[in-house]
């Protein structure tokens, strides 16, 4: 059976992603230090009305609340044993969402970093990492969302963990996004040319980057992508700058959203086909994007 998100990527046209799920559920009283998986089973009405804000805003694509949904990152709180249920529920509430609008939107389950290195720079085997990943994958390809993202990864042994767990759930496509917060390396050192070299001939459906620091940079790294993949699906959701302290210490992110879909009109410029918001990234900015875009 054709799968939508290949369809939709095959037409050449721009889809827009959402934005941020944490900023925006800490504005929402999501307390510091208490990961959003909890609030999937125990808040789940601002799980919803945040989903549908950005469908409302003009998202083609949301994200599950799942970003930190493996038994590894859950292993402390009281969710550590019931990955499948909170994942499960987690796209059952995107799915909710996702049919409140009136266009067709996509939901991918979200995958983010287990939280720990692999030897020799940590603790954990690539068989751990690989075994949490492939219980989280296997939850949100059961639940039925229609594409998988790795994202927000620094490591290239980690994305290839979470990569051959996604195979191992089935054959959902799959997008592969960094972080590059040093400029246009990650924490480990990775370039987007290393991307592009390992996870093309991989056959993912895209690649790209998320969070990172500043807009400008994105738009750089966009542009590095598309000189070493030109013509490849690249996913871009950059965080809205980088957060500033207010007078009461609370972190504001000071982007506005004509800034970020000034710079949407650039990154799909310079070759990218998905675009949304990471941290900071409200509906408003999203709608800024929409409009951009379009």
């Amino acid at each position: 059976m054709a799968n939508v998100f290949l369809e939709k990527l095959a037409t050449g046209g721009t889809l827009v992603a959402d934005g941020a799920t944490g900023t925006n559920l800490q504005k929402a009283g999501l307390k510091p230090g208490m990961p959003p998986e909890a609030w999937v089973m125990e808040q789940p009405e601002k799980i919803l009305a945040l989903e549908k804000a950005f469908v409302a805003a003009g998202s083609d694509v949301i994200l599950t609340c799942t970003f930190g949904g493996t038994r590894l990152r859950l292993k402390d709180t009281p969710y550590g044993l019931r990955v499948a249920e909170v994942n499960h529920r987690a796209v059952e509430l995107a799915r909710q969402a996702a049919v409140s609008g009136l266009r067709q939107v996509l939901v991918a389950g979200s995958m983010g970093p287990v939280g720990g290195l692999i030897k020799p720079y940590g603790p954990l085997t690539v068989d751990e990492v690989t075994a949490a990943y492939a219980e989280q994958a296997d939850a949100l390809t059961e639940a039925g969302v229609d594409f998988l993202v790795i994202e927000t990864q620094f490591s290239l042994e980690e994305a290839k963990a979470a990569l051959a767990a996604a195979r191992q759930a089935g054959d959902l496509p799959v997008v592969v996004s960094f972080s590059y917060d040093r400029g246009t390396r990650t924490m480990m050192g990775v370039t987007s040319t290393q991307v592009v070299q390992i996870f093309r001939p991989l056959g993912v459906a895209a690649i790209g980057a998320n969070c990172g620091k500043t807009l400008e940079n994105m738009e750089t790294l966009v542009k590095e992508y598309a000189a070493a993949a030109p013509g490849f699906p690249l996913w871009v959701k950059p965080n809205a700058g980088l957060p500033v302290m207010d007078a009461d210490n609370n972190a504001v992110f000071i982007i506005t959203p004509e800034q970020m879909g000034e710079f949407a009109r650039k990154f799909v410029a310079a070759g990218a086909r998905v675009v949304g918001g990471c941290c900071g990234s409200t509906p408003e900015h999203v709608a800024a994007i929409a409009k951009a875009v379009r």
